[in-house]
């Protein structure tokens, strides 16, 4: 079985004074995200997300506190009791049983990994043994025993959710499915009362450990599936990692939802609606299944609750193969016998093809709770890299989806707009040549946008800059090229708002 967990108890006033006595000797080492870079140096630090723990061995044998902590928490080491000593209050440790005896050593019953929160603040996820270097494909051990219940650290997938979440102050706050409370520790930032809930009742315990230990108001813990734990409650934030691993079966809980397909995604999305209040958002990781016949973008369509606006990015596509060995990694199957390894990849590949699923998509959901007879759904493939943190983006496609749905065509010509910042232009055609064969304006922040204007376009953007209006620009730029500024006027908004929507112009005003 796994390991015991500590009993850390926020509510008890003993237990806070310990935890707090904890959380000061692991600032007063360093033991920091910037420290424990600052230790390791970059190519010991990333081999940990590897789950290699050779180099941080290797960089970490000095024996200082800050050496000491990463052996105990990270590596899953022992150390002399006098070692610990030197920089834990051990007494408090062994009471609440962040640490146990092993002879005349001890050692950490949990991972406990620095995180740097979004305004410079140091906080701590605790996650199983192991779980923070490398994911449970590279669990050893006892810990090994019972994967189905592991509670896994900080990964990727958790650390992209919370750098996409819409930062705003609101009243409440769900996080569904909150694993190590990484989501809930965002939230509790800015949200007067945060629900996380969590099929898996351990999963409970170790987010009300990192809270704790990080410093964070307690959260309203709630054991169940989906929504069931919360019953009818609406909330002005939902943010969910959810199961998303379209899987044969339900053997792991932290990645495989026990639905069959995408149903798990599709149900979370489908029932958020319900549970949003006005102007709310609902914010998610998913994988969707690129069915034979069907296109991807018409099946997540579907997925999106009426009065809700969506928008919808696909990040990553997996053809069945490379997914299935992904995840059979990812759970350690790759280390079990050739023959099971080869039978748990059949069946993958088989629960595939009963589906008529080609490829996975993996990529981000955003709901947003408006009302709007005619919702604004935006579906997109953007496999390119982008500027985290994201959520002040999201907050201002919303935004622009507004302004798009009450502007007419003649509002939009009265309207005056400003190109945003960092927006570059790029001129593409031969060498010599006396115009361009066509012209490319580039965003340096956020989304990284790209997208292909022609002449008048690029001409209008660049003028722009909240002084005159659309319609203006558009007759001084007809007078130039020597075009009817009536035509001109009538073609053009289809272009501005595609300009708009995609983040290159923002209404002034």
């Amino acid at each position: 079985m796994t390991t015991h967990l500590p009993t850390a108890d926020a509510q008890d006033p003993e237990s806070s004074a310990r935890t707090g006595r904890l959380r000061e000797a692991l600032l007063a080492a360093a033991f920091t995200a910037d420290g424990l870079l600052d230790l390791l140096g970059a190519p010991a630090y990333a081999a940990l997300a590897r789950s290699e723990t050779v180099p941080a061995l290797r960089a970490t044998r000095g024996g200082g506190p800050l050496e000491t902590l990463v052996r105990l928490f990270l590596l899953q080491c022992a150390v002399p009791e006098a070692q610990a000593a030197a920089v834990l209050p051990v007494a408090d440790c062994l009471a609440d049983g962040w640490l146990v005896r092993d002879g005349a050593e001890l050692r950490a019953t949990v991972d406990v990994r620095p995180y740097g929160g979004p305004e410079g603040q140091d906080w701590w996820i605790v996650s199983d043994l192991g779980c923070a270097v490398g994911g449970a494909g590279g669990i050893r051990g006892a810990a090994a025993a019972d994967r189905a219940e592991l509670v896994l650290g900080v990964g990727g997938a958790s650390t992209t959710l919370a750098g996409i979440t819409a930062r705003r102050p609101v009243a409440k706050a769900l996080d569904l499915g909150t694993g190590s409370g990484i989501q809930a520790l965002h939230a509790a930032q800015h949200a007067t009362r945060v629900t996380a809930t969590d099929l898996n009742p351990r999963a409970l315990r170790i987010a009300a450990l990192t809270l704790a230990l990080s410093g964070a108001a307690p959260a309203d813990l709630r054991e169940g599936s989906l929504f069931e734990p919360v019953g009818e409650e609406t909330y002005d934030l939902i943010v969910s990692n959810p199961p998303f691993v379209i899987s044969p079966g339900a053997r792991l809980t932290y990645r495989d939802g026990g639905m069959g397909g995408d149903d798990l995604c599709r149900t979370l999305v489908q029932q958020a609606a319900a549970h949003l209040n006005d102007g709310g958002y609902c914010q998610l990781l998913a994988n969707w299944q690129h069915v034979a016949g069907e296109e991807w973008q018409d099946r997540v369509r579907s997925w999106v609750p009426r009065g809700c606006d969506a928008w919808i990015v696909q990040r990553e596509v997996q053809d069945v193969a490379q997914y299935a060995e992904l995840w059979l990694r990812d759970g350690g199957d790759h280390r079990a016998g050739p023959e099971e390894y080869a039978a748990r990849y059949d069946a993958w590949l088989e629960e595939f093809e009963a589906r008529k699923t080609k490829a996975v998509g993996f990529g981000w959901i955003t709901l947003r709770k408006s009302g709007a007879a005619d919702p604004a759904v935006t579906i997109e493939e953007w496999p390119h890299p982008v500027e985290q943190p994201l959520g002040q983006a999201v907050l201002s496609h919303f935004d622009r989806q507004d302004y798009l749905r009450a502007t007419d065509d003649a509002a939009l010509l009265a309207g005056r707009f400003r190109l945003v910042d960092e927006v570059v232009q790029e001129q593409v055609g031969l060498p010599g040549a006396e115009d361009p064969e066509h012209v490319v304006l580039r965003q340096n922040r956020g989304m990284r946008r790209a997208t292909k204007v022609d002449t008048v376009g690029a001409g209008f953007a660049g003028v722009c800059d909240g002084t005159l209006t659309a319609g203006r620009i558009l007759d001084a730029i007809a007078q130039l090229v020597g075009e009817d500024p009536v035509l001109l006027r009538d073609r053009t908004p289809a272009s501005i708002r595609a300009l708009v929507e995609q983040g290159f112009l923002e209404p002034v005003g």
